[in-house]
């Protein structure tokens, strides 16, 4: 994750094991990219979202961890 005072970003990659196991980072990003009032997108290892919006990247890093648990 990434902050400065114009932007946030917020970049999910995961493991083989993981995406073979059904977590998608993609499925992550989508869920995530909203609580920032952004966009995102990728692949399902890869997936990215950022934001305009300064001051939600704590709130969606909580919600990325509780989700990434939840799947493993």
């Amino acid at each position: 994750a990434s902050q400065s005072p114009e932007r946030e970003s917020l970049i999910i990659a995961l493991t083989d094991d993981l995406v073979n196991g059904g977590l998608l980072a993609q499925d992550v990003i989508k869920k995530i990219a909203p609580l920032m009032n952004g966009s995102g997108g990728g692949r399902a290892q890869y997936a990215q979202a950022g934001s305009k919006d300064v001051g939600r990247l704590p709130q969606a890093l909580k919600e990325a961890e509780r989700l990434i648990l939840e799947q493993i």
